[in-house]
C-alpha cells in the first residue's frame, strides 16, 4: 500500500507479523538436540546453554519496532538517494547458519521522501528472520517501492554464508551477490548503471 502524497510526515508504525516464540519449547528443543550430539545438557559446561541458544535465535528472528516516517519531496529532488554497505545478519534457513554482508539501497524519490535511517530499519525487518538471501533482497526492494511509491528502487546485497565458509566446501571469504530493481532503475539503462556504479558493481 503506498502513502499518499497530501499526509504531512505521518509516521506508520511498522511490525512484523510472526508466530510468537515458544522459548521454552525451544530450550526443550535445543536439549534434546545436545542430547542428540551426545552431550550432556545438565553438565556443568552446558546446563544453562539451552537457555541461551533459546533466547539467542529468539533474538536474532525477532525485529525490532520502528515507525516509518515520510516528508513531502517539496523540492522536487528526482536524482538518486542511496545509502551504502548498511550492515545485514540473517539466518540461512537451510542450516540455521547466520549469514552476514552488507546492503546497498537506493531509491529515486518520487511525491515522498524517507528518512535515511530508516532504509536500515526496513532491511532489518526482513533479515531477521529465517531467510535465503535472494528472498531477502526481493522483499527490501518490493516493501520500498510498495510504501514509498517511488520512481524506481534498487537493492544490492553482499554476504558471506556460514553454510558454505564452515561447512561443504568451506569457501572461506566468498561472497554471494543479489540484486532487486523496480521502475526507472530496472527499466532506463542509464539509470540502472548509475545505480551498480554507487554501489561498486558494475551492470
Amino acid at each position: 500500500m503506498a502513502i499518499s502524497a497530501d499526509l504531512e510526515a505521518v509516521p506508520l508504525h511498522i511490525v512484523a507479523s510472526r508466530a510468537d516464540i515458544d522459548l521454552p519449547a525451544a530450550e526443550r528443543a535445543v536439549a534434546d538436540l545436545l542430547k542428540a550430539l551426545g552431550r550432556d545438557p545438565h553438565s556443568s559446561h552446558l546446563a544453562d546453554t539451552p537457555r541461551r541458544v533459546a533466547n539467542a535465535y529468539a533474538e536474532m528472528l525477532t525485529p525490532r519496532e520502528f515507525a516509518l516516517t515520510t516528508f513531502p519531496n517539496d523540492e522536487g529532488y528526482d536524482e538518486l538517494v542511496l545509502a551504502k554497505a548498511i550492515p545485514v545478519q540473517s539466518l540461512c534457513e537451510h542450516h540455521l547458519l547466520p549469514f552476514q554482508g552488507v546492503a546497498h539501497v537506493g531509491y529515486l524519490p518520487g511525491d515522498r521522501i524517507l528518512g535515511l535511517s530508516k532504509l536500515a530499519r526496513v532491511v532489518e525487518l526482513f533479515a531477521r528472520d529465517l531467510q535465503v538471501q535472494e528472498r531477502l533482497t526481493k522483499q527490501v526492494a518490493d516493501w520500498l517501492q510498495d510504501h514509498l511509491a517511488p520512481q524506481g528502487v534498487g537493492v544490492v546485497i553482499e554476504a558471506e554464508h556460514q553454510c558454505m565458509s564452515l561447512r561443504g566446501v568451506r569457501a572461506v571469504g566468498s561472497r554471494t551477490v543479489t540484486s532487486a530493481l523496480h521502475g526507472v532503475l530496472r527499466d532506463k539503462p542509464s539509470s540502472r548503471q548509475e545505480f551498480f556504479a554507487l554501489t561498486g558493481l558494475t551492470p
